[in-house]
Parts: C-alpha cells; structure tokens; sequence
C-alpha cells in the first residue's frame, strides 16, 4: 500500500518511466505478487543480485530505477501503476478461461 501522503498525488515522472524501469518493476512483481511496500524488497533483492538483464543498482538508476528515500514516492507510484496493469490482465485472461470452459460445456450440453 502506498503512504497516504502519496495516493492520488500528481508525479509526473512515474508516467514517464522508461521501458526499461517498467519492464523491471513487472519482473519483479511476476516473482513474487506482493504491492508496495513488500515488493520494494523484492525489487532491492533483484537489483542486488543482477537478476534483471545482469542490472545492479547502478544500471537501473541509469533507467529510472531509484533506490533512495528521496526516490521512493516516484518509485511507489511506478509499482502501484504496474500492479493494477498486471492485476486487471490477470482478471481478463481469468475471465477468458472461464468463458471458453461455458462455452465448451454448454455446447457440449447441447450435443
């Protein structure tokens, strides 16, 4: 969950992440399917090890990445973005599933 001093607030620069920024907060959160704060951690963790395209914490600040405390309101906002993007496919894609299984069943019924 975000800080209330964060939620709704206008931070432009998250908006403008860069692909790169983006495709790691989605890597990160395809590993372990936690929000804010618990997925900070998990993205300290990635960065620590290189685990995201050989990146350290250096390289990703180069994307957009930042780890600081003065980083963090941008970075949260990022996350909260990507969690709800990845949140809302995974519903859709669950809805298809469930769609296709009636479709099959009810035509299966009717044969």
């Amino acid at each position: 969950m975000l800080p209330a001093a964060h939620v709704g607030s206008a931070m432009p620069a998250a908006a403008a992440a860069s692909p790169d920024a983006e495709a790691f907060v989605r890597f990160c959160y395809q590993r372990r399917r936690v929000g804010w704060p618990e997925l900070y951690d998990e993205m300290c963790l990635v960065a620590t090890r290189g685990l995201f395209r050989g990146m350290g914490h250096d390289a990703l600040a180069e994307v957009g990445v930042g780890f600081s405390l003065f980083e963090t309101p941008r970075l949260a906002q990022l996350v909260a973005r990507i969690v709800v993007d990845e949140q809302t496919a995974r519903r859709a894609a669950r809805a298809t599933v469930v769609d296709e299984m009636r479709a099959k069943s009810g035509a299966t019924a009717a044969a």
